[in-house]
């Protein structure tokens, strides 16, 4: 039997949209994306089919939305958070192929820690973007799972959307969140060989955790995370030791309430806010390596 791929998106804001959708084959993540946060009543929708989306993306500024554009990507053009107040979002695709690229065969969302948890552990990839963001409302996270399981192989940081044309993904969330300063990303490649993985993920905010690292044989990605906030120098550090397992995916972790849903079930995170020193958000970095 043929594998049913994701083959295209869409996003509904109002009961036009919906009855258009459903004429149309779609199928809908009964899931409301602006839960909580007042507004339109927003559905993700989906087809299944023999295309093969293999790359989903959100913007919440201009600069995001003209890298995604200048990469090729396709842009849905209704905005996630449409009646809420809160920052205008959009959902990106891409069918691009290559070594990159694995095909998406199941898409969904999650509005609670425990659905969180339970995804990490089953195979799939957590968007960072909270499609609540700055409304007040729930966490609202979209996950994807591929046909076939993908590892993180490299990890890069950048202000620019400038790594889509080298493939890199975006874990769609600035790390300098309420610092004021200009937003910067996390970016990595995946691969779907285990023995091309990164195994290990670390965060220095101190020199003394800088040394110990470096020491330890840690490679560190060269821009500090907390450039222009005045905060601690903040560094993500990686390694292919081979002691440990692959990591599958990596993301952020923003609702605090989420911790010890997350320790409970094994899912990774580094306790060292992404900014400290700073009076922005606490942000940590998570990855799931079973």
């Amino acid at each position: 039997m043929a594998t049913s791929y994701i083959s295209d998106l869409a996003v509904s804001i109002d009961a036009a949209d919906e009855k258009l959708f459903l004429s149309q084959g779609f199928k809908k993540i009964n899931v409301n994306l602006n839960q909580e946060a007042g507004g339109n009543k927003i559905y993700l929708w989906y087809k299944n089919g023999s295309e093969q989306i293999s790359w989903v993306q959100f913007s919440f500024n201009n600069a995001m939305a003209k890298g995604l554009s200048n990469a090729g990507f396709k842009k849905v053009d209704r905005n996630l958070n449409e009646g809420a107040g809160g920052d205008a979002i959009y959902l990106w695709f891409s069918k691009k192929s290559g070594q990159y690229h694995t095909p998406i065969v199941e898409i969904d969302v999650t509005e609670n820690p425990d659905g969180e948890a339970l995804k990490f552990s089953n195979g799939w990839e957590k968007s960072a973007c909270d499609l609540n963001r700055n409304t007040g409302g729930k966490y609202i996270y979209v996950w994807v799972k591929r046909e076939k399981q993908t590892y993180i192989s490299e990890v890069t940081a950048d202000r620019s959307g400038n790594c889509y044309k080298d493939d890199y993904m975006c874990v769609d969330e600035d790390v300098n969140r309420g610092t004021g300063a200009a937003p910067i990303f996390i970016w990595y490649h995946q691969t779907t060989d285990p023995e091309l993985a990164l195994t290990d993920l670390k965060i220095s905010t101190t020199n003394d955790e800088y040394q110990s690292l470096q020491k330890q044989g840690y490679t560190k990605v060269s821009l500090n995370l907390n450039e222009g906030t005045g905060g601690n120098q903040v560094y993500l550090w990686y390694t292919k030791d081979p002691a440990n397992n692959p990591i599958q995916a990596m993301s952020l972790l923003l609702n605090l309430d989420a911790v010890p849903v997350y320790e409970n079930a094994g899912i990774l995170f580094i306790k060292k806010s992404l900014n400290t020193g700073t009076t922005g958000l606490t942000e940590y970095l998570c990855f799931y390596r079973p």
